[in-house]
């Protein structure tokens, strides 16, 4: 020991170089004592004339190194190797006070070097876990998180998961991943994921494994669509029929719930019995005619035929001779002369209207400009509409405008000349409705639509036909030229606008708008992406647009930039669903645009198609709105009574179709509507009624709450879902309901229901179910505008130049607080007259013309040189 000491301080040799120091070829590694095996540290220096261990700052006692000498062949320096053995009594003496550490220490002519310190560490793993997993029963398609805290141990142990002994590879399977904190996470459960869990934990020492978790995904059953009512029951008079329904869609596995309600709905019939005809009585014999003869008649209406009744046998008419008069052939008389003038007076109105025909047709034909002719191949085979009129008492019929070629509509007024230099728009007394003087400006009308029928006949015959909706309850069409009009499915918030010059002068489309239900068309959806408007069609596709055309239609997004990645899909022309732009950022097309507001988007678009909003989420706080409604009986003859709960997409559309399924389910309002926030944070949403009178009222519910799965809801391709609450009144005397529903996310915020409610009478909710909207479904030409054309034209040539002070349409823009859209609006040839598309899309049919007056008139003020109100 003294000698180690001694060489702790020698010198290096008077002049020595420095690269004569030791230097370490081997050092000393951090080791662990397993068990009671003692471990081995050796390190190798070169030049190195001794070479001494130090352990936790004392030197290792000479006798217990082991030294082997060589030479390094490369240098020829002298080498050292040593090696000492470390056993765990060694280590234990210290344990707590510190951690176990070796270093080596070299000796040269030229001083000494150190190695790294190497730490000796007794290896274990503690027997219990820290958390283990424990056995679920969780719905298909819900999350699961299987938590797993292993035993403590040196070194820290590994996790690895076992599902029925096997090992869970999540490089193997996308749906599974394993955190950080060693908790194995099934996103999505599938029956298949039913099995017995272990999480295993092991390191140098042992090997543990848990509890196995038996973990049960099952499936609530899902009632199957109703089957078509049966005839009734009797071929006369009053009886029954019923539908029915399965609990197969799906049925219900591994101890799911069955399907609450009824599987059976009758109702009653009533089948018009068949009357047979009969004959009435013979009328009296008609004179004697030339021929001799004379007739009578009967009809078959006492009673008539009806309701599949068979008609009467026998003759209508009897004729004989007349025997007991003489009869001869007397000579042509007065009466045949009259006969012989009207049939030579009907022939000749008959040419005369012929030539009035012909002469309407050729004008006709010389005045139609050369466009018009040929404007059924732009529309991909429709024909131009017919100029017969309509009828007054046929309500099918789309009442439009005159024929812009022969029918003109005039206004008195002045149109003020554009002034040189920057002279702007001003209407600093008037209204925007004000007659603008004492000028004539003729402005034309299109032409009488065709009926409902011929344009679903004529549309029948395209190939796309096959993909729109089979009758006109969610459709709207009409014919259009270049005065434009609009489009609009009441009670959707669903309408197209077609401004003025969209469609070239000369040519005439007929244009088309349905909303389809999520059934019909197949939207593919990936990863969290969900459904966030209608899907609606205009069309027909190929139409050629000038200027662009405004779709709105609703959402139910809470937009936020953080949160969401919005696009705007459209269905190419093969049936792929394609993204034409995403929300937010750059457009890649002048083709098409979004307004985003809080309700509804509007969509600019120069090619006619399918569309949808689809919303991708970025974060756990991205929500959809949803519309909670609640329907009941509005009669109640047994002691069941169903209060259905339903979660909506909050879109007008929606809310229309489930009113109109539940006045043919004889349902009514009983809460007025509430929006319920859904995030996506992979939780369900479940249901629960409370606080009702336990001596009038007893729920058949078995479970204390009802759910339905995440996905069903965020994919917002499942657009009714509801859950139904069965009650039993204990006596049929008790028509007062009143308890509590509550609605809400699992970890999340919810809403409750107070329902107070008289089943016998209670109406206060009904007027939730009148229709919102009223009107017709197609406008053309300035009937469909709030901003007269004249008014228009004027704003739009007065505001699109540059003006001095920037009062132009930029002003304008900001006004109506639009300018976060001047680069979209700057892209077209005229901004102004994007403007005022949008203010008429977003305000028609009660927009306050007013403000918008008021919005100009500050543009123009902002101007040196004005228009004066008495130059106009």
């Amino acid at each position: 020991t003294g000698a180690q000491q001694s060489a702790t301080v020698a010198n290096p040799a008077s002049g020595a170089s420095s690269d004569l120091l030791p230097h370490f070829q081997l050092e000393p590694e951090d080791v662990y004592i397993v068990k009671n095996k003692a471990v081995s540290l050796a390190c190798r220096a070169t030049p190195a004339t001794q070479i001494y261990f130090k352990c936790n700052g004392e030197w290792v006692h000479q006798g217990d190194h082991v030294t082997q000498h060589s030479t390094d062949r490369s240098t020829g320096l002298p080498t050292m190797e040593v090696r000492i053995e470390v056993t765990r009594q060694q280590v234990e003496k210290i344990f707590g006070l510190e951690e176990y550490w070796c270093q080596c220490v070299a000796w040269s002519s030229s001083g000494t070097t150190k190695s790294q310190k190497a730490f000796v560490r007794i290896a274990y793993l503690r027997k219990n876990f820290e958390q283990e997993p424990t056995a679920r029963e969780v719905s298909i398609e819900q999350g699961i998180v299987l938590p797993c805290r292993p035993p403590e141990g040196v070194p820290p142990a590994e996790v690895e998961w076992l599902r029925n002994e096997e090992l869970v590879d999540p490089a193997l399977d996308a749906n599974v991943y394993v955190t950080p904190e060693h908790s194995l996470v099934l996103r999505q459960a599938r029956l298949a994921d039913t099995a017995n869990y272990t999480c295993v934990a092991k390191n140098i020492v042992a090997r543990r494994r848990s509890a196995s978790a038996a973990i049960t995904v099952y499936v609530n059953g899902g009632w199957s669509t109703w089957t078509q009512w049966s005839g009734c029951s009797t071929s006369c008079g009053r009886g029954w029929q019923k539908r029915s329904r399965t609990c197969t869609n799906p049925t219900p596995l591994n101890g799911g719930a069955f399907c609450e309600g009824q599987n059976v709905q009758k109702t009653a019939c009533t089948t018009l019995c068949p009357v047979d005809g009969a004959w009435s009585e013979w009328s009296k014999w008609s004179e004697c005619g030339a021929e001799c003869t004379h007739w009578r008649s009967r009809e078959c209406s006492e009673p008539a035929p009806r309701n599949g009744g068979r008609d009467c046998h026998g003759p209508e008419l009897d004729t004989r001779n007349c025997t007991s008069e003489l009869c001869t052939h007397a000579a042509p008389g007065a009466e045949d002369v009259a006969l012989y003038v009207g049939l030579v007076a009907v022939a000749v109105c008959l040419v005369l209207l012929l030539l009035v025909g012909v002469l309407v047709y050729c004008r006709k034909k010389g005045g139609l400009d050369a466009d018009v002719a040929d404007s059924s191949i732009l529309t991909a085979g429709f024909q131009p509409v017919s100029i017969k009129p309509s009828k007054a008492d046929n309500p099918s019929l789309l009442t439009i405008q005159p024929d812009l070629s022969t029918t003109t509509m005039t206004y008195q007024g002045s149109l003020c000349p554009r002034q040189d230099g920057p002279a702007k728009l001003q209407l600093p007394n008037g209204h925007l409705l004000s007659p603008l003087g004492a000028g004539r400006h003729t402005l034309h009308h299109s032409s009488p639509a065709a009926e409902g029928a011929d344009f679903v006949a004529r549309l029948s015959t395209q190939s796309y036909f096959r993909s729109l909706p089979r009758g006109t309850n969610n459709m709207a069409y009409g014919t259009f030229n270049f005065l434009g009009g609009r489009l609009m499915i009441p009670n959707t918030g669903i309408s197209l606008l077609i401004p003025p010059d969209a469609i070239p002068r000369g040519k005439i489309y007929e244009v088309y708008l349905t909303l389809h239900k999520q059934e019909e068309v197949r939207l593919p959806l990936a990863g969290c992406q969900t459904l966030l408007s209608p899907i609606v069609s205009c069309g027909p596709p190929g139409v050629l647009l000038t200027r662009p055309a405004i779709l709105a239609m609703g959402h139910c997004v809470e937009a936020s930039a953080e949160n969401w990645s919005i696009r705007l899909k459209k269905q190419s022309c093969e049936g792929t669903w394609e993204d034409v732009l995403q929300l937010g950022a750059e457009p890649c097309t002048e083709l098409y645009y979004c307004q985003l507001e809080a309700q509804a988007c509007y969509v600019f678009t120069e090619q006619l198609g399918r569309f949808a909003l689809v919303g991708e989420s970025l974060s756990m706080a991205a929500s959809k709105r949803l519309k909670l409604v609640l329907f009941a009986p509005a009669a109640c003859p047994s002691l069941e009574y169903n209060i259905r709960v339903y979660c909506l997409s909050d879109t007008q559309d929606v809310l229309k179709e489930v009113i109109q399924l539940e006045k043919q389910l004889g349902g009514q309002l009983i809460g007025a509507p509430r929006v319920l926030h859904f995030k996506d944070s992979y939780h369900n949403l479940r249901l629960s009624i409370h606080d009702m009178p336990s001596s009038l009222w007893k729920s058949k519910l078995l479970a204390s709450y009802q759910e339905i799965p995440f996905y069903h809801i965020w994919s917002g391709l499942q657009p009714f879902l509801h859950c139904t609450f069965t009650l039993e009144r204990l006596s049929t005397s008790t028509c007062e309901l009143a308890c509590k529903i509550w609605v809400w996310q699992v970890e999340g915020d919810g809403q409750s229901f107070t329902v107070n409610f008289n089943i016998a009478k209670d109406t206060r909710f009904s007027d939730w179910l009148v229709p919102d909207e009223v009107g017709t479904p197609a406008l053309v030409g300035p009937s469909a505008f709030k901003i007269p054309f004249l008014i228009r034209q004027k704003i739009i040539s007065s505001l699109d130049p540059p003006g001095t002070r920037g009062a132009d349409w930029r002003t304008l823009a900001q006004k109506l607080n639009l300018d976060s859209h001047l680069s979209f609006f700057a892209s077209k040839a005229s901004p102004t007259a994007m403007i005022l598309n949008l203010w008429e899309a977003r305000h028609f049919p009660n927009g306050n013309l007013s403000q918008l007056a008021a919005a100009v008139a500050e543009v123009g003020k902002q101007d040196g040189a004005l228009f004066s109100e008495a130059e106009c």
